[in-house]
């Protein structure tokens, strides 16, 4: 049943989408996951694209979003092959994508490859007929980047129309920095809204990104941290995302 939260507490789990992306997650992990949202309010789950069916079933009736990866982690798939995952996820429920750009193209040079995937993938989540708009997220690996690499990757997004820049995967060396959202903040258009995620796991760290610019939160840790916003102690474990 739904826990009571304080304002400042609601609104901070808005702004959480609640992860579960290790390879060996079950469905009562899944299930356990979507439950939580459902309680604190979470503003999407983030699971694997095998579990999007299960997880919509879950949180039917609900206001928590179902969010999954496409060409996750690395990135490296065809664009043809991430545009068939994304229409596969969201015929199955999902409402939000957080796709991985070709990190190679882009450490590469060839931004004008790295832009025209994310626009393939702009039209299927916001322009098929009779179908339901959905919310475009591009995951950056910004761990790999170097500055320049990271402002091409912001014009490009913003070019090619996403509704979101995230930082990571969870998968690469580091994941958020305040540094990162800060450059992002200021490199991408007015109408693209920023995700940090990996390695969020306390609350000040939260507030940090969040001071810095930060839109959405991806973490596995979101229980224990809405919970430390009033003092409280939370029974799951503040896991890395």
């Amino acid at each position: 049943m739904p826990i009571t939260l304080t304002p400042a507490q609601q609104d901070l789990a808005a702004m959480i989408d609640h992860t579960l992306l290790k390879p060996d997650a079950t469905l009562p992990a899944v299930q356990k996951l979507c439950a939580e949202a459902r309680d604190y309010g979470f503003a999407s789950v983030c699971v694997n694209p095998a579990f999007v069916k299960a997880a919509t079933q879950e949180l039917q009736g609900s206001s928590v979003k179902v969010c999954t990866v496409i060409g996750f982690p690395l990135g490296a798939n065809t664009t043809e092959t991430k545009m068939y995952e994304a229409i596969s996820a969201i015929d199955a429920g999902a409402r939000e994508i957080d796709m991985v750009l070709n990190i190679g193209a882009l450490v590469g040079g060839n931004y004008q490859a790295v832009e025209d995937e994310i626009f393939a993938l702009s039209y299927v989540a916001h322009k098929r007929e009779d179908k339901p708009q959905t919310i475009l997220k591009v995951i950056i690996e910004t761990a790999l980047l170097n500055e320049e690499q990271k402002i091409a990757a912001c014009n490009a997004v913003t070019r090619a129309g996403a509704d979101f820049i995230k930082t990571s995967t969870g998968f690469a060396a580091s994941g958020a920095t305040v540094a990162d959202i800060e450059l992002m903040k200021k490199y991408v258009g007015a109408n693209v809204r920023i995700k940090a995620s990996g390695g969020i796991r306390d609350l000040a760290f939260a507030q940090a990104l969040i001071q810095a610019g930060a839109n959405r939160l991806g973490a596995s840790a979101g229980a224990a941290i809405v919970d430390a916003l009033v003092g409280k102690t939370s029974g799951n474990a503040a896991q890395g995302y």
